[in-house]
Formats: structure tokens, C-alpha cells, sequence
């Protein structure tokens, strides 16, 4: 079956999309319904990570590189990945030739807590100072990344 998401309201829960009322009003008045409840992240802390990660890497200066006669352009999720792991957010493992490789830790909903996902924002904040948009401050930063959400 699918999820419904469903807000506390007023000591009730509710949903919160249409989408999740039809998917509720398909079961009997009185049904009894089994179900876990787990808080969800906040969407717009993860919309501020992704409007933070589009602009790092729309500013971003992929090196001019080819691989066998192609060209090789610049890649979003690789990008993601690079930063992410850069920022600390990584797991380890030994590849055949006995080399170490880094595998970016998941952002999905499921695999990290909001605490875990704001200390994830802010090293990330900081990779992209550091190594992408090195004349600006963090205020700026976040005032660009705001202004893309429509908070300024």
C-alpha cells in the first residue's frame, strides 16, 4: 500500500495532499488501521540543499577533459557526490585492485535525520566556499540561495 502523510492538527491527525485523502477515504468508516508514524524531514531545508547545490554547481568550472575521444561534461549528482563526500558524508570501501573508495552517504528521506541532514548543510556550505565560490561569504551565500527559494 502506499504512504499517506498526515500532519498533526489540533490532536488529530489529517492528511496533507488530496492524493492522501482519496488513498484514505478507499478504506471503511470506523476501519482500524495499523500503521508507523515517523516525523519526516523538513521539505524546506531540503529545498534550501538542493537551491544551495544548483547554485555551486551552475558556478562550478568543470574542467575541459575527454575520455577516449568524447568529451566529458560536467555531471550534477557527480558533483553532489564529490561535495558530499568532501563535506564527511561518506562510507569507505576496498575495490578489487585493494584500492579505498568513497561512496557518497545517502541524503533520502529515509536515510538521515533532520540534525544529521543540517550538519551535512553546513559542511556542505562550507566545501562550496572553500572550493567553488571562494569570493563569496556564507552570508552571501545564503542570501543567494533565499533569494532562489523566493524568501527575499
Amino acid at each position: 500500500m502506499k504512504i499517506v502523510y498526515l500532519r498533526k492538527l489540533y490532536n488529530r491527525l489529517v492528511p496533507v495532499s488530496q492524493e492522501d485523502v482519496d488513498t484514505l477515504e478507499k478504506f471503511a468508516p470506523n476501519s482500524v488501521l495499523k500503521c508507523e508514524l515517523k516525523q519526516s524531514r523538513n521539505i524546506g531545508f531540503h529545498r534550501k540543499f538542493f537551491a544551495l547545490l544548483d547554485v555551486a554547481f551552475e558556478a562550478w568550472e568543470c574542467p575541459v577533459l575527454e575520455y577516449k575521444g568524447q568529451p566529458i561534461s560536467k555531471n550534477r549528482e557527480q558533483f553532489r557526490s564529490d561535495i558530499t563526500i568532501l563535506a564527511g558524508f561518506y562510507t569507505a570501501s576496498v575495490n578489487f585492485k585493494g584500492e579505498v573508495r568513497l561512496k557518497a552517504q545517502s541524503i533520502s528521506f529515509a536515510s538521515m535525520k533532520q540534525d544529521e541532514f543540517e550538519v551535512l548543510y553546513s559542511n556542505f556550505v562550507d566545501v562550496v566556499l572553500a572550493q567553488v565560490l571562494t569570493s563569496y561569504t556564507r552570508e552571501e551565500l545564503e542570501r543567494v540561495v533565499s533569494k532562489i527559494l523566493g524568501f527575499v
